[in-house]
Order: C-alpha cells, then structure tokens, then sequence
C-alpha cells in the first residue's frame, strides 16, 4: 500500500470534551502534513456494529492508501487484541470486538494482523493509559503508517482469527430477504443492512417492518408527508423513512429491530 497521507477516525466520543480532538493532535505531532478527517464521533456508546458498518461503507470514497481508525471499545485497558487490517488499498485500525466483522466479511482477500506491543518500542509510544489507548496507541500508530514509515507487517502478527461481527448478516430465501436496522440517522431515517443487490430481482419490493407494509419508492419526494417508504439510500442499503418526518419516532424502534423485504404485498 502507498500511504495517501489521510487518516479518518471514527469514534463514540462524541463531540463534549478533548478526546477527538487531543487524537488529531498526537497525529499531527508525528506527521504534521496529515490530512485528518473526522467520519463520525457520535457513533452510539459501545455499539460496535454502527461504527463498523459506516466505516465499510464510507472508505471506498476515500484515496487508496488512506488509513481509517475506528474506535469503540469498551474493553479498552483489558486483553482484547488491536488489529490493524489492510484491504482494498486501505488499512484499517480497530479493537478486535467484532466492530471491523462486516469489512472483513466482505472484503476480497483481506491482510489481518494483531497489533504486537513489544513491536512498537521503536515508536517511542508513552506508557498507555487504562482508558485512551485511541490518544496513546492508535492515533500514533496510524501516523506512522500514514506517513508510509513503517507498514502493518512491521507491528504486527498475521492472525487467522478474530472476533466476528455482532449482527448477522442479511439472509435470502425465495422472495424475501430479511436484515436488521443498524442505525438511525439525524432525519430519523431507520437504515439497515440488506444492501440493495439483495432485492434488485424482486418485481415489486415491499418492507414488512413493525407490523407496517410499506412501498419502496425512488426518493423521499414520491411519499406524501407523514407516509412511511421504503428506499435505496445512497450508501446502497434499504432504510425506511417518514416523509417529512421522523420514522424512528412514528415506529418507535431501535438498532437491532428486524427488518424483511419481501417480493410483493401479502394479504
């Protein structure tokens, strides 16, 4: 890989207090021409999946050889394992807690490796502290990897195994595909993972969700206010939406609910 010299992070920090912030400072201090990115600091407290899933689906639109942290880790300070994982001419630097299952699932002939501590001592890391490995290791490490002075080889230990991903995966049968909502986003949209290949056969795709059939349509603008539809967003997934509202509300549901498309209405 021929490092680009971005870096993205996404985190659950949210955005009250320094940490993103005194992250992007540890980078800079090592590689001061990086070009950082925040994807997103507002994934929910200790849901791994989210973050998982928008980092699998936002890193394509990135430069090849851009390095992507992504942290949520409630095991911070404990054993769980760090990997670093180079795919698709990106690298990618997650706890080992299922959050990066979706992208290795998904991605062609992944490089998986585990982060080995005794290998660092050349960076000259700091002591880490029990609750900001994301300032004391990951933000240093994805600096040097950006700026292409050493590679995941050189820290790491090629593993075969890892802790898989939290949801399953969409499953298919004759006319229907069901999936679980994964996030909802600012407009209340309930955006799940059956990606739209799923259902591109299906003569006239109807979601089942929450005792609802609902139509799905080309774009919020077909639906008249306060209807729900079902669509393809534009990371290539179903979600479903309240025109002019908040479907997250008028449903009441949450991450995890199921979700099934079915190839015509029922009766």
């Amino acid at each position: 890989m021929t490092p680009s010299g971005v870096i993205t992070i996404t985190t659950d920090f949210g955005h009250k207090g320094p940490f993103a912030g005194v992250m992007k400072g540890v980078i800079l201090s090592r590689f001061p021409d990086a070009r950082i990115v925040d994807l997103a600091h507002d994934i929910p407290a200790q849901w791994p999946p989210e973050a998982g899933f928008w980092v699998s689906r936002s890193y394509s639109w990135f430069p090849a050889g851009t390095v992507h942290i992504a942290i949520v880790d409630p095991g911070v300070g404990t054993e769980r394992e760090i990997l670093l994982v180079e795919a698709d001419g990106h690298v990618f630097i997650a706890p080992d807690n299922g959050l990066l299952g979706q992208l290795l699932d998904t991605c062609e002939s992944p490089r998986v490796f585990r982060l080995l501590p005794k290998k660092t001592r050349a960076l000259q890391l700091r002591t880490p502290s029990a609750t900001f490995h994301g300032r004391d290791i990951f933000a240093p490490v994805a600096a040097e990897i950006a700026a292409g002075r050493i590679s995941v080889g050189d820290i790491g230990q090629p593993i075969s195994e890892w802790t898989p991903g939290w949801l399953d995966e969409p499953e298919s049968a004759a006319g229907k595909v069901t999936g679980v909502i994964v996030t909802i986003d600012a407009f209340g949209n309930l955006i799940s993972n059956i990606d739209a290949r799923l259902i591109e056969h299906f003569s006239e795709p109807v979601a089942e969700f929450a005792g609802h059939q609902i139509a799905v349509l080309q774009t919020y603008g077909r639906a008249r206010p306060g209807d729900l539809l079902a669509l393809v967003n534009s990371f290539g997934v179903i979600e479903i939406a309240k025109a002019e509202g908040s479907a997250a509300e008028g449903l009441g549901s949450a991450r995890g609910a199921p979700l099934l498309m079915r190839d015509g209405y029922t009766t």
